[in-house]
C-alpha cells in the first residue's frame, strides 16, 4: 500500500518555475551567453556587513536560536519600521508587534496555516488575494484548507483588486485578504485611501489582511505607502493587520532567508505558538547580519540607485512597444506581447534570454496570459543587452 498524500496538493499546479522548464524543454539558447531574466533573484553585490557579522558571530552556529528572535533583531527592525513609514515611536512594540521569518516566502505561507478555521459560515473558509498573484499565496490557502479567490488586477483598474466588486456573500467567509504592495509582476502601489477602505473591510469581516511588501525599498522617486502608514491614520491599532518585509530584496541577499512580519499582536502570538512546534527560527549569526542590515539605509540607497539605471535603459530601448512603463515600485517589468508562452519559447530559441511567461503567475482567466514579466536583477550592461535582444526577436 503506498503511502499517504494530503489530497490538497492534487489541487496545486506546478510551481511557475518548473512549467517554464518544462515549456523551454528541449529548446536551445540561442546564444553561447544566455540571460536569464525570469527570476527575481538580486545580483547586486551584498554589502559587505552580512559576511563581517556572520564571521564575528561564528561562534554562536552551535547555539539553538530562539523562535522569537533577538531583543536586538526585533528592535532593529521596529526602529526600521518607525523611520521608513514616519509613524509614533510607541506605534510598534518590539516584544509585541515584531516576529522573525525565515524570508517573506516562508512566513506568508505560514501564516494561513496559523489563521484559518475549519469552517467559515458553515463553509470552506475563503483567502482572497489579486490575479496575477505570488504563488506561494494560493499553495498557502489550499493545504490550510480554504478556497482561494482571485480578484482580477488589470490595466484598466491600476492592476489592483476592484474591492467594490467583491460581494458581501464572498466577505462573509473571507479569512485572509493578501496583497502585494509593490505588486508582484506589475509594480502598482496601493494608496492611503485604498489601504483604509481595505483595512476597514478586513476589519468589518472579522478577517486578516495579510500585506506583502518585500518591495518596499526598490522605486525610482517616491517611497511607496506602506499599510502601517495607512493604519497610523486610522488611529494606531494594529488589529487584524500584519506586514512582511524581507531582506532578500532590500538588501541583496536572498540567500540569507531573513524577514519579518508586524502587526496584530494578538495573532502574531498565536504564530508565534505555532511557529515554536514547527521549527521556525533563524540561526543566530543569521539574526545578528539581519540586525546590522535593517538598521542601515546607506546601502538601500546605493541598491535604489542600481536600479534606477536599469529602468532607464528599459525605457531607452521599449518606450512606446509592449504596453511598457515604468512601475511605481519592484524590479520587474510587465510587458504584453500577444502570448506570453509563445513570446517565452521565441525568446529562449532566438535570443537567449529567458523570461515568465505572464500566465504561469496567474489563474487561468484573465489577460495575464498575453503578458511576460522581465526581472531586470542582471548587471546594468547585461540588462541592456538582454533587452535589446528581446526588442529584436519580438519586434
Amino acid at each position: 500500500m503506498p503511502a499517504p498524500i494530503n489530497p490538497r496538493l492534487a489541487r496545486l499546479d506546478d510551481y511557475p518555475f518548473r512549467r517554464l522548464d518544462r515549456l523551454l524543454d528541449g529548446l536551445s539558447p540561442a546564444s553561447d551567453r544566455p540571460i536569464v531574466m525570469s527570476i527575481g533573484e538580486p545580483r547586486h553585490r551584498p554589502p559587505p556587513i552580512v559576511a563581517e557579522t556572520l564571521q564575528r558571530h561564528a561562534s554562536e552556529w552551535g547555539r539553538y536560536p530562539p523562535t522569537r528572535g533577538t531583543d536586538a533583531l526585533r528592535t532593529a527592525c521596529a526602529e526600521w519600521l518607525t523611520r521608513r513609514y514616519r509613524l509614533p515611536e510607541a506605534m510598534i512594540d518590539p516584544g509585541r508587534h515584531v516576529l522573525p521569518v525565515g524570508g517573506t516566502r516562508e512566513g506568508l505561507f505560514a501564516v494561513a496555516l496559523a489563521a484559518m478555521p475549519e469552517t467559515r459560515g458553515g463553509r470552506a473558509p475563503l483567502v482572497l488575494m489579486p490575479d496575477p498573484f505570488y504563488q506561494v499565496y494560493r499553495g498557502a490557502a489550499v493545504v490550510a484548507g480554504a478556497e482561494p479567490v482571485f480578484l482580477p488586477c488589470t490595466r484598466a483598474g491600476g492592476f489592483l483588486p476592484d474591492l467594490d466588486a467583491i460581494p458581501d456573500g464572498v466577505w462573509e467567509r473571507t479569512v485572509l485578504f493578501y496583497l502585494c504592495s509593490p505588486a508582484n509582476p506589475q509594480g502598482a502601489v496601493a494608496d492611503r485611501q485604498y489601504l483604509a477602505r481595505l483595512i476597514a473591510r478586513v476589519r468589518s469581516a472579522g478577517a486578516l489582511l495579510v500585506m506583502d511588501e518585500c518591495y518596499a525599498e526598490i522605486y525610482s522617486e517616491v517611497p511607496p505607502v506602506g499599510v502601517l502608514e495607512a493604519v497610523r491614520e486610522l488611529g494606531g491599532e494594529l488589529a487584524n493587520v500584519v506586514s512582511f518585509h524581507s531582506l532578500s530584496k532590500r538588501s541583496n541577499v536572498p540567500g540569507l532567508r531573513s524577514g519579518f512580519v508586524a502587526g496584530d499582536a494578538v495573532f502574531l502570538e498565536a504564530f508565534l505558538r505555532m511557529r515554536t512546534y514547527g521549527g521556525g527560527q533563524q540561526p543566530l549569526p543569521v539574526q545578528a547580519a539581519a540586525t546590522e542590515l535593517w538598521r542601515d539605509d546607506a546601502h538601500v540607497e546605493e541598491n535604489r540607485a542600481l536600479y534606477r539605471r536599469k529602468f532607464e535603459a528599459a525605457a531607452d530601448i521599449l518606450d512606446g512597444r509592449f504596453g511598457f512603463f515604468l512601475p511605481a515600485g519592484g524590479f520587474f517589468l510587465w510587458l504584453e506581447v500577444g502570448d506570453g508562452e509563445q513570446a517565452a519559447r521565441n525568446l529562449w530559441g532566438t535570443a537567449g534570454v529567458k523570461v515568465m511567461p505572464g500566465g504561469y503567475l496567474a489563474s487561468e482567466a484573465g489577460e495575464a496570459v498575453r503578458h511576460i514579466r522581465v526581472a531586470l536583477v542582471p548587471p546594468i550592461d547585461v540588462v541592456r543587452t538582454g533587452l535589446e535582444r528581446l526588442a529584436e526577436a519580438l519586434g
